[in-house]
């Protein structure tokens, strides 16, 4: 495997390859030590993250040396039956991510506004309990 990897180290990566892989799918129980003894196969791997909260269980980062390494690791773990689970490797997006959490911190801020000033945000229900109504063409 290492063979082939060097091989192809002259070959031009897709933008969205880099060095960290997001794995989703893991089992619950999954230890750091197996892990290690799954990704270290591709190559030498730099950390691992497992989730330990009720939102990331199920789910690990795992940061390697080289991207080369990581390239192959996703190329043949996508798919890989741990525990009855398929793993679902992906490669780390720090963009998407912040978006997300951008996302999610607008949409908290606007339901605390919405709450503090009464409003509801759904003008037909509005109209409704203001007894407004528009009337319908035919």
């Amino acid at each position: 495997m290492a063979m082939a990897n060097r091989q192809n180290r002259g070959a031009k990566l897709p933008p969205e390859v880099n060095r960290i892989l997001y794995i989703k799918n893991l089992p619950y129980k999954i230890t750091t030590e197996e892990m290690y003894e799954i990704f270290g196969k591709f190559g030498a791997v730099r950390q691992i993250r497992v989730g330990n909260t009720a939102e990331t269980r199920g789910t690990a980062f795992v940061v390697y040396e080289d991207i080369f390494d990581a390239k192959t690791a996703c190329e043949h773990l996508s798919g890989y039956n741990v525990s009855n689970r398929y793993l679902v490797v992906l490669y780390y997006q720090a963009t998407k991510a912040w978006k997300r959490m951008d996302t999610e911190k607008a949409r908290a801020k606007l339901e605390d506004i919405k709450e503090r000033y009464g409003i509801g945000g759904d003008i037909d229900k509005e109209k409704e309990k203001m007894g407004l109504f528009t009337p319908r063409r035919n």
